[in-house]
């Protein structure tokens, strides 16, 4: 029999080679899928269905000259587990609450991000068609937002990514911790949320928007009826009373969608308080301006946006979309009259997210809309990991809106918006 030459320096603490003793496991994986019929797999209970798996394995490791130790079966029964009944690879990942998102470049390269960073992982599939078909089983729901894009559109092979949703629920204590924002930020915000003021969240993607409005949300006050529309649900709201809608895409024939806005025309029949709408990215931007403008005060909403400013400014053209023709002055004083705080998060160097700015919009001069910071985080540096430090700000600017939250009865202290700093970053 043909042996192998060994450094000892290279062996692990069996006297195996690594190389060997992965190879003998890949080896393994694919003859005990090889010799499972899935579809009856699928049939049994999963207890009676790792029982024969380890039958099995057992048989297949003593043809193998490098026998595995118990947590390498082990690992092997969870591996082949997860193919028959979960994303084949992707279950480990899933499995792991910290990870946010999960790149896919073909078959044999996965980034994931965790705490704001990406890195590589030594995970793969066998080939793209393992790939496809995880696609495929992905396509029925895993409780994340997933894009795939397959040949001949994706020249190098299947591609995915997966945002996942958070596993816990996310309050405004949380974000104080994770240095997000300052305690009287939030202070704020829940007395204008509970005023029944009109608040977009703005930013860029994957900088915590949706978190963010789900925080909001906590805020509105029990008895009130909440409407939320969405493309993909993924609001997760902390609160009893709400109706979720979602769109639906067209079918193949081109016939039976469900946009955005005939959701939101629908809901103003069905006498909500407040109305949610994941994100605005077309002609319902009209629809929800107005619904906030006729009794439907305190309703929210997200956009894509590098800057307050630059939010207006996406808002406006979103507008004009709807296909009436207003004139630029008129769809901004729809908006002056309209919305009343943007709250903007951006993504900061090392890949902590953080509220950037609170800014009121405070009326018209000219053809201009009126936009001031309120609170603001100044940016001072990097830490030793890389990470943007800095400080949160109050701008020493008293709100408009201040007065009609005083007037309801919320108590909000002066002093909270004296110029001043307000936390630190580290």
């Amino acid at each position: 029999m043909p042996t192998l030459d060994r450094n000892p320096e290279s062996m692990d603490g069996r006297g195996r080679a690594p190389e060997l003793r992965q190879d003998v496991k890949s080896k393994v994986h694919a003859r005990l899928l090889e010799t499972l019929d899935l579809s009856q797999a699928r049939a049994m209970a999963p207890a009676d269905l790792r029982d024969e798996c380890a039958r099995r394995l057992d048989d297949l490791i003593s043809e193998q000259r490098a026998p595995l130790t118990s947590k390498e079966k082990q690992q092997l029964l969870r591996e082949v587990m997860d193919e028959i009944f979960g994303l084949g690879p992707l279950e480990e990942i899933m499995r792991d609450t910290e990870v946010t998102d999960i790149l896919i470049n073909g078959a044999h390269q996965i980034f994931i991000e965790r705490s704001g960073a990406l890195t590589e992982i030594d995970l793969g599939f066998r080939d793209d068609q393992h790939l496809m078909q995880v696609i495929q089983r992905i396509a029925a729901g895993v409780g994340s937002r997933v894009n795939a894009i397959i040949p001949p559109l994706a020249l190098d092979g299947p591609a995915m990514s997966i945002r996942r949703f958070a596993g816990v629920k996310i309050d405004a204590g949380t974000l104080v911790g994770y240095e997000s924002w300052a305690p009287e930020m939030a202070t704020f915000l829940e007395a204008a949320v509970r005023c029944k003021m009109n608040v977009i969240v703005s930013g860029g993607t994957g900088t915590g928007k949706t978190t963010l409005l789900n925080v909001l949300s906590k805020w509105i006050p029990p008895g009130e009826r909440v409407i939320t529309i969405e493309d993909a649900a993924e609001l997760m709201l902390q609160r009893d009373h709400v109706v979720a809608l979602e769109t639906r895409p067209a079918n193949v024939e081109g016939k039976g969608e469900v946009t955005q806005r005939d959701l939101l025309k629908n809901t103003l029949r069905m006498r909500p308080d407040r109305i949610i709408l994941g994100e605005v990215r077309g002609g319902e931007t009209l629809d929800m301006l107005q619904a906030m403008n006729t009794g439907h005060e305190g309703s929210m909403s997200t956009v894509h946006a590098n800057s307050p400013r630059d939010a207006l400014r996406r808002i406006e053209n979103m507008v004009s979309m709807s296909g009436l023709k207003y004139p630029v002055h008129v769809i901004r004083d729809q908006m002056a009259s309209t919305l009343n705080l943007l709250v903007h998060s951006q993504r900061m160097t090392g890949g902590k997210r953080k509220v950037v700015n609170i800014s009121e919009i405070s009326g018209m001069e000219k053809d201009v809309v009126l936009l001031q910071d309120i609170f603001r985080f100044v940016q001072t540096g990097l830490n030793e990991g890389g990470h943007a430090v800095g400080y949160f700000d109050s701008c020493g600017v008293r709100p408009a809106c201040l007065a009609r939250i005083q007037a309801e009865g919320v108590h909000v202290p002066v002093e909270l918006f004296q110029k001043r700093r307000l936390m630190t970053t580290h």
